[in-house]
């Protein structure tokens, strides 16, 4: 089983919890660190279940798609520290890491992370993260498949986890700030239990806005965001090519000047088996948690893991 929850999406900061492990008791993966480690805290809070700093300490692991400021807060180095957790940085980006300057007193930054083993560097293949805690016990981390996308100059990583728990096998699809959509994307993001994927823009919005037009081309060229119709398509063809539809699409990223939900409510009026299963995240709101339950058959065939991190 997979349970995950949108803190936020969006410009103003992005970061999701994977729970593993079922219940309030779960251990805790987090995809992307935008929002600063207080702000994570008192999103938290909002699920009644436990004061938010206490469930924060469940943090084992971190999971970087890229380092814009809104996908990673240099105030999480202290954080780790503290916490003992590990972050996951592609090599392409590790150079980025390595540049962010401390943001508090502490000084803790990528080198004291280093220093300290809590800094994983993964490679274009699958790997599995760190035993995660469980009192005196360790679980197996989840296995990671990142999927390299177009974005900017220096790309970003989706990720398909996935977690086997006896002979039952749960998946969760995750990309977000991606310039157009890959024939691989949709191969890793075929059958898989939960899917979250970037929904940033309506084209005609986007078009009438105020904004400079570098800024509109830097989007719509194909290396910026996902317009709703180009997700559509993407969830569409990972559909059309799995057993069996996600119990949960959640779309990513929404932008607030060039987007709105009722915009994305028409667009998939068409598709109601798609729309009976979308959940829209917000920059300030966060989701509930949305679970998932593998069924148990086989997932797709997949090369051997390697395991291709190191302690840079």
């Amino acid at each position: 089983m997979i349970e995950m929850r949108v803190l936020g999406s969006g410009s103003t900061g992005n970061c999701t919890l994977v729970r593993l492990g079922g219940g309030g008791a779960g251990r805790l993966l987090m995809i992307d660190a935008g929002l600063g480690p207080r702000t994570v805290a008192k999103r938290l809070e909002l699920d009644g279940q436990a004061p938010g700093a206490e469930q924060l300490e469940r943090l084992d692991a971190v999971l970087l798609t890229h380092l814009d400021r809104d996908h990673f807060n240099p105030a999480w180095f202290a954080t780790l520290k503290r916490l003992g957790a590990t972050v996951y940085c592609h090599e392409k980006h590790l150079y980025g890491l390595y540049r962010h300057p401390p943001a508090t007193r502490e000084q803790v930054d990528a080198r004291v992370l280093h220093r300290l083993g809590l800094l994983r560097v993964f490679k274009d293949d699958a790997f599995v993260v760190d035993a995660m805690r469980n009192g005196d016990h360790a679980v197996p981390g989840p296995r990671v498949q990142p999927v390299g996308l177009v974005h900017d100059r220096s790309g970003v990583f989706g990720f398909e986890l996935r977690v086997t728990a006896g002979d039952v096998v749960t998946r969760l699809g995750f990309a977000t700030d991606l310039g157009r959509i890959s024939s691989r994307l949709i191969e890793a993001f075929c059958d898989v239990d939960l899917l979250a994927i970037e929904s940033n823009y309506d084209p005609e919005m986007q078009q009438a806005s105020g904004r400079p037009m570098t800024l509109k081309r830097r989007i719509m060229g194909g290396r910026g965001h996902l317009s709703n119709e180009q997700c559509l398509e993407a969830v569409r063809r990972i559909a059309k090519a799995s057993r069996r539809l996600p119990a949960h699409i959640v779309l990513l990223h929404l932008s607030r000047q060039c987007n709105c939900p009722h915009v994305i409510e028409r667009l998939y009026a068409a598709h109601p088996e798609l729309a009976a299963r979308l959940r829209l995240t917000h920059h300030l709101e966060p989701t509930p948690w949305l679970r998932a339950q593998g069924d148990g058959r086989p997932p797709p065939a997949a090369g051997p893991t390697q395991q291709q991190l190191s302690l840079f």
